[in-house]
């Protein structure tokens, strides 16, 4: 346990060091957040806030990359890496053209496809990967070899826009996912994995000091798809899809109310929700404050991931 160790805690003294400087700069560069004009003054109060904090979540990378440039570690780098640029892009467009909107979907879709489809081929004779999904130690459901593919493309890129999705409020992508990162730590047999999320963890925990309300700095998509990317692949690399439902719970009801809101407004012109994705819901509707938000999201988080453990341990 002494090696992953190691690097969380350097990683966590370095980013809790080095985050006020990065926000110091985009403040001076003017890169900050844009403020869609339908979200409540609550929200609106957080225009000029700096973007692109995620940024700092390279603290980690880099002092991963430290202790082992083993093929498997410089794989999951990547895998973070090409997120983030993509993140990047869109947090950029946002920031200094002031567009809430960003980049449009369409290119960003481009660009996450044309990366996963990369990386899975990579990754597929790095990792074993065949094409199974696991459902208990005796049990997997085999698929033909292009239909495999196809799925997991379509999952990872939609796993990772949903898991994006869930960073719209001071902290809630950082306390959400830290327990779906110690889920992957816990049951992977790869010591570059295991550092990967311990560092990954210890990165969002001092980003987080910055980043709770009333948030000093957002981490924009150059941190929430390098997140989103990273956990879609790890759920691959751990042949654990099945969990998935659970393990991302979270992230998927995010998605889901989108894609439920457009649906019924579409069809009825009403809403089906106050506001989407569904963290806004509970704010609006039901008067919670952001901290009550996070806090209950986290604790469901946390609760999947004991969930998935046990059902890990016992069936798997």
């Amino acid at each position: 346990m002494y090696l992953p160790i190691t690097p969380a805690f350097i990683t966590f003294l370095l980013t809790v060091i080095l985050a006020p400087l990065l926000i110091f700069t985009l403040k001076k560069l003017k890169l900050t957040q844009p403020i869609r004009v339908e979200l409540p003054a609550d929200h609106q109060e957080k225009k000029g806030t700096p973007l692109m904090a995620g940024s700092v979540f390279f603290v980690g990378i880099f002092v991963a990359l430290y202790y082992t440039t083993s093929p498997i570690m410089l794989f999951l780098v990547g895998t973070f890496i090409l997120f983030s640029f993509i993140g990047f892009l869109d947090d950029f467009w946002k920031a200094s053209k002031q567009d809430p909107g960003g980049v449009s979907g369409k290119t960003k879709l481009k660009f996450q496809f044309a990366f996963t489809i990369l990386l899975l081929y990579v990754g597929i004779d790095l990792f074993n990967i065949d094409t199974s999904i696991r459902v208990t130690e005796s049990l997997n459901i085999v698929f033909p070899y292009v239909i495999y593919l196809i799925l997991i493309t379509l999952f990872i890129v939609g796993t990772a826009n949903a898991i994006n999705f869930t960073d719209g409020m001071d902290g809630l992508l950082g306390m959400v996912s830290i327990p779906t990162y110690f889920f992957f730590f816990v049951i992977s047999d790869y010591a570059e994995v295991k550092i990967f999320c311990l560092v990954m963890i210890a990165t969002i925990l001092g980003f987080l000091i910055y980043n709770l309300y009333p948030a000093k700095a957002f981490m924009g998509d150059t941190g929430s798809l390098a997140i989103g990317g990273s956990l879609s692949f790890l759920a691959i690399i751990e042949n654990v899809e099945i969990l998935i439902p659970i393990l991302f719970i979270i992230y998927l009801a995010e998605q889901l109310s989108v894609i439920l809101q457009v649906s019924y407004f579409k069809r009825t012109k009403k809403k089906l929700f106050k506001f989407t994705p569904i963290h806004y819901h509970y704010g609006i509707k039901y008067g919670w404050t952001e901290n009550m938000i996070v806090t209950v999201f986290a604790m469901i988080s946390w609760a999947a991931c004991a969930i998935c453990l046990v059902y890990y341990e016992v069936f798997m």
